[in-house]
């Protein structure tokens, strides 16, 4: 009798073939439970104002004499000496009577906009990572065979909703000039919305450039109805460098999205205590909340948090631990203080697509939903503490996001649901398997995993015995055979290349 039921198990898979990767249509995460709440009014507003103390007493230092220019207008105090900036919490509040709780980025295709704010959800693909690995060429510089190939999975699954800035760095192309190489993949190989580079104002303006280009928009059209976003990092403690407040000014100049998130790591770059932390995270990104008002009204800015803590032992990043899930959940209620959509990251240290890697992101990923996140941002992809961009890590992690995503579909309870006459037309002890009822909703009633595995043992170990990571290989690169580029106008292609063919010529050897 066993032997039987083995091979009609190892049959059952190989005889799926052909047919796609089973994943969730394109759909607008809506998260309809209420956030979760780690920290009582009373305790938000202490750490509202400790960073208002940090703000009017310590100051931050702005490397950038345009934006101690800006401040010194709008009546902070500014030592241009020192390059230190003092705000008191009237400017804030000026500000943030200005700011959006949410807004819109459309992308070349406009069935690929995405809502940032209230309760709606978007994921994108890991930026930034100098590496790549999968598990069959092993780890190796960034490149852009492996960068197209990266967007070409995150436009094939829906779950990912934006691309990252750079999912890996090309590092055989010029320094100064491959993010007009990016830019280019992200709209040719994808039509969904980017990230673009805010390593000063050249590199900000081209992905808004390019993004206008494809959608064929002037860019005073833009500034009314953005596509782009970027990340400002801020150098904590309490400094803005001088090519990041120019990025941010540029972005905000033509009213492009931006989310300014301080890199607060416990016992590094903040005090070792979460509230001491959460306080400096909050005086560092509300500084950079007002300086996109002071250059452009309504500009369209996220709070961003990126709170985790390091190994005391060796001082190395830690991602995915209790207080890193502890400030994902605690960051939403502070952006929610301020009526801020609101960015956050699930994350982890791991070396390697492992079980480390998906607890750890997991956990972060928690966080992130229980406090409400609008942006997850590097959601797919993220292994070695972000320097590396992993092919078998983002397959993992799209399906934790189609876990997450089918978790956040409301109960129905209606009388189809609450099944009370297949309930009576069942006997005590029989079972549901044939009932009308279920027949009738047996293929759409549970969530179908793209990457688990639910055969018996014996069924498991003839068809090859494949780990979650050996899966995660055959199913990159399924998705790649299965990708579709989508279409895009010749004429639209042409311009795109004449810029950056311009560009590439007037940025010559210097920075753009």
């Amino acid at each position: 009798m066993t032997e039987p039921r083995r091979k009609r198990g190892a049959e059952r898979t190989s005889n799926r073939g052909p047919a796609a990767i089973p994943q969730l249509p394109p759909r607008r995460v809506v998260n309809p439970y209420p956030p979760m709440a780690l920290l009582s009014p009373d305790q938000i507003e202490a750490i509202h104002q400790a960073s208002m103390h940090i703000l009017e007493n310590f100051g931050i230092e702005v490397m950038s004499p345009r934006a101690l220019s800006l401040f010194e207008r709008a009546g902070a105090k500014v030592d241009h000496g020192s390059m230190n900036v003092r705000v008191d919490r009237g400017m804030v509040e000026e500000a943030l009577k200005t700011t959006r709780s949410s807004y819109t980025l459309t992308s070349r295709n406009p069935a690929r906009a995405i809502h940032l704010g209230g309760n709606t959800i978007n994921f994108t693909l890991v930026a930034g990572p100098p590496n790549v690995h999968d598990m069959e060429r092993g780890r190796r510089a960034g490149n852009l065979a492996d960068y197209s190939d990266l967007v070409r999975l995150a436009q094939h699954f829906n779950c990912i909703h934006m691309l990252g800035n750079q999912v890996c760095a090309p590092i055989e192309l010029a320094a100064n000039s491959r993010h007009l190489d990016t830019y280019f993949a992200n709209l040719t190989l994808a039509d969904k919305c980017f990230h673009v580079s805010a390593i000063g104002r050249g590199r900000a303006l081209d992905g808004i450039e390019m993004m206008a280009i494809s959608r064929g928009l002037t860019l005073e059209q833009m500034a009314e109805d953005p596509g782009v976003t970027t990340i400002i990092s801020v150098n904590s403690p309490r400094r803005f460098d001088e090519m990041m407040a120019e990025g941010l000014m540029t972005m905000a100049e033509f009213g492009q999205s931006v989310a300014v998130t301080p890199f607060t790591l416990m016992g590094a770059m903040s005090p070792v205590t979460l509230a001491g932390a959460l306080a400096q995270q909050n005086a560092e990104a509300l500084f950079g909340v007002v300086l996109t008002q002071l250059v452009r009204l309504g500009a369209p800015v996220m709070y961003g948090a990126f709170t985790s803590n390091v190994d005391m032992k060796s001082g190395a990043p830690a991602f995915g631990t209790p207080e890193n899930t502890k400030a994902n959940i605690a960051s939403g209620q502070l952006a929610r203080r301020y009526n801020l959509p609101y960015r956050t990251t699930p994350g982890s240290a791991s070396n390697a697509a492992d079980a480390q890697g998906a607890y750890e992101t997991l956990m972060a990923l928690w966080g992130a939903v229980l406090g409400h996140g609008n942006l997850v941002y590097h959601a797919a992809g993220w292994q070695e503490g972000g320097l590396t961009a992993s092919f078998e890590k983002l397959i993992i992690d799209v399906e934790m996001m189609q876990h997450m995503m089918e978790f956040l579909r409301p109960i129905v309870v209606d009388e189809g649901e609450l099944a009370v006459e297949a309930l009576g037309a069942v006997p005590t002890g029989g079972h549901f398997f044939g009932e009308p009822h279920t027949l009738e909703r047996y293929a759409t009633a549970f969530y179908q995993p793209m990457l688990s595995n639910w055969q018996n043992y014996e069924a498991w170990q003839e068809a090859g015995a494949l780990d979650t990571t050996a899966r995660a290989t055959r199913l990159w690169k399924k998705a790649l055979e299965e990708y579709v580029q989508p279409a895009m106008d010749p004429a639209v292609r042409e311009a795109l290349e004449a810029y950056m063919a311009r560009r590439k010529e007037a940025i010559g050897q210097g920075e753009p």
